[in-house]
């Protein structure tokens, strides 16, 4: 159970940092990307020690592909990544009321300015890189166990900076079920882009982990 905790922790920190950074503080592209990089590696030191720090479905695929983790730990892990990041759009969204401001705009990821093909490379591809870099830096063969969470992190930061004004840049299932949930419209029926394509990239990643040698 405290595994699931850490991950429920993890992803609402993830979730209510970079989106509050959205929606609360106005940040910038540089601010929003930061946010996010800043949170995850945060949750990771905080929380990883506990649960591996996943606070990602998409992680949690690649891991369950190259058996760093069994089905029912990586079902229970996705489950409460889920709830994670949807109480944490819960409470972004009282703050929004709280200021006025519309609950329409939560931070949700969506895109409105290329079509649902380019949408989904977008995704599959930035999640790809993010999960090469995860599953080799975590390597027990070649990996740097004490700079993984800076290391991932920073890849995060930069990954969402370079696709955030295409995609929004969500690399991550649960980051975008949360927000899509409570804003609706666009965010909702385009969800499947952000679901599907992030397990893509991830499943991926898992396969050329291994050719690159990050399994036993």
């Amino acid at each position: 159970m405290r595994k699931y905790l850490a991950e429920f922790f993890g992803t609402f920190m993830l979730v209510f940092l970079g989106t509050g950074a959205v929606v609360v503080a106005k940040g910038d592209t540089l601010t929003i990307g930061l946010a996010f990089g800043l949170a995850i590696t945060v949750s990771a030191y905080a929380f990883g020690g506990i649960s591996g720090g996943h606070f990602n479905p998409a992680v949690t695929t690649a891991m369950l592909i190259n058996r760093r983790i069994d089905a029912m730990d990586a079902l229970w892990y996705i489950v409460s990544q889920i709830l994670g990041a949807i109480v944490a759009s819960a409470a972004i969204r009282s703050f929004v009321s709280a200021l006025g401001l519309s609950t329409g705009a939560l931070g949700q990821t969506d895109f409105t300015k290329i079509n649902a093909g380019m949408a989904f490379f977008v995704e599959a591809l930035i999640t790809f890189l993010f999960l090469m870099v995860i599953l080799n830096v975590t390597s027990a063969e070649h990996g740097n166990g004490d700079f993984a969470g800076i290391t991932i992190g920073v890849t995060l930061a930069f990954l969402i900076i370079v696709a955030l004004n295409l995609t929004g840049g969500s690399l991550n299932p649960a980051r975008s079920i949360g927000p899509a949930i409570f804003a609706g419209g666009t965010a909702l029926s385009h969800l499947w882009v952000y679901i599907l394509a992030p397990e893509v990239g991830a499943i991926l990643a898992a396969y050329c982990s291994r050719v690159m040698g990050s399994e036993d």
